[in-house]
């Protein structure tokens, strides 16, 4: 399901750019898709590896702990510096990210199934609960289906982005930017009820790096809030 999501966000993306159309250039279109695939590598695995500090302090060889291990936040989170450092480099000042934000939908969306699909052998599941949509993921404990509430979450996101795009369409970035922050606050909330190695401060990796996301995007969240609340 992996290179399945690959695929088919990467095919997906091209037919978004040959229908709408892409502001920045096809040379420096390919430095910040280039840069965003490196950051991206970089970016989950680091994460990933700093999920469980103890795992990682007794592993046998270091670099294939960090190569085995992933997560989806740290490699949005990756990529994304990674395209920023590159576009300083290449002096492009338009922003990058619209183009991409329906493809990594879908690309979360077929990953999530293949999660769900993998039970308690992939670390995808949630914590065990008495809530009656509880299911067994293989371990014979009643558990969160972390990945289908996930795929309901990013469903709802994109209809949502759907339905705002004829006022974020009036700001380059804007339909990027509402992607991280919902995903940030989202993941922020999930690994409150998924098992997880937990931080002194009563946090997870993940919530950390969410956390960082949001510090990120915090000037434009209070832009958009305020934005909001005058519209309202």
């Amino acid at each position: 399901m992996e290179p399945l999501a690959l695929f088919t966000g990467f095919r997906y993306f091209l037919y978004l750019r040959s229908r709408q159309g892409d502001p920045i250039n096809q040379t420096n279109r390919t430095s910040i898709f280039i840069a965003a695939i490196f950051g991206a590598l970089f970016g989950s695995r680091l994460a990933g590896g700093f999920e469980n500090p103890s795992a990682m302090l007794h592993a046998k060889n270091i670099g294939l702990y960090f190569y085995e291990n992933k997560t989806v936040l740290g490699g949005f989170l990756g990529g994304l510096w990674a395209v920023e450092l590159i576009k300083k480099f290449i002096g492009e000042k338009q922003a990058s990210g619209d183009l991409f934000v329906y493809p990594i939908l879908l690309g979360l969306i077929i990953g999530r199934i293949g999660c769900f699909s993998m039970g308690i052998y992939e670390e995808t599941y949630g914590l065990p609960t008495t809530l009656p949509w509880g299911m067994d993921l293989g371990d014979g404990l009643h558990r969160h289906p972390v990945t289908l509430y996930e795929i309901v979450f990013l469903g709802l996101l994109w209809l949502t982005l759907k339905k705002l795009d004829p006022l974020l369409s009036k700001e380059q970035g804007a339909r990027f930017k509402v992607f991280m922050i919902a995903y940030c606050v989202f993941r922020l909330l999930l690994d409150f009820i998924k098992p997880h190695y937990t931080f002194p401060v009563g946090l997870s990796t993940i919530q950390l790096i969410s956390l960082a996301g949001l510090i990120y995007y915090y000037p434009h969240i209070i832009r958009y809030a305020r934005k909001t609340i005058h519209l309202l």
